[in-house]
């Protein structure tokens, strides 16, 4: 396994989709993952530090895990298949530990909000991830986070049920 960062949350000009892009920590290659509209914005409120005023479902989620007694000991990006990704949440609950089948863009924004590590396989970066283009060299987050608002602003409440990766 190789362990991950959320570098950068933006927009794919050709599908017109959210994209959210992994990094290898220890590296240069990324993973982009296509995910929706919902779950890029949960994403970005997190990435930016912005707290609603009413929980959001992966808030939700957060207090769940907590207030059970369970930590997320890891999110894990574990496969692709018909051009869908897989992920699983680890949890730890005294000496117990749980693996739960996940969607990639719920285990992303759940990691960021309890401080998770994230991985992924080493052959999904091998055969699905590329060199990072820009060197290692990210984007301007605030620039990427506005073209991704100004795109959410702009969707009707009908297209979230809309959305095919």
């Amino acid at each position: 396994m190789i362990e991950v960062t959320v570098a950068q949350l933006g927009l794919d000009r050709t599908t017109n989709s959210p994209v959210v892009i992994l990094r290898e920590k220890e590296g240069q290659r990324v993973l982009p993952i296509w995910i929706g509209p919902a779950e890029a914005s949960a994403i970005a409120m997190e990435l930016q530090g912005i707290k609603p005023p009413r929980p959001m479902t992966h808030d939700l989620l957060k207090t769940v895990i907590v207030g059970l007694g369970a930590t997320v000991q890891r999110i894990r990006i574990s496969a692709i298949k018909e051009k869908t990704y897989f992920a699983e949440l680890w949890l730890a609950r005294e000496d117990h530990v749980f693996q739960l089948d996940a969607r990639p863009s719920d285990s992303i924004a759940l990691a960021l909000r309890v401080h998770a590590p994230i991985f992924t396989e080493s052959d999904l970066l091998e055969e699905f991830g590329d060199a990072d283009p820009a060197g290692g060299t990210p984007p301007d987050p605030a620039q990427e986070a506005e073209k991704l608002r100004a795109w959410l602003e702009k969707m009707n409440p009908e297209d979230f049920g809309k959305f095919q990766p």
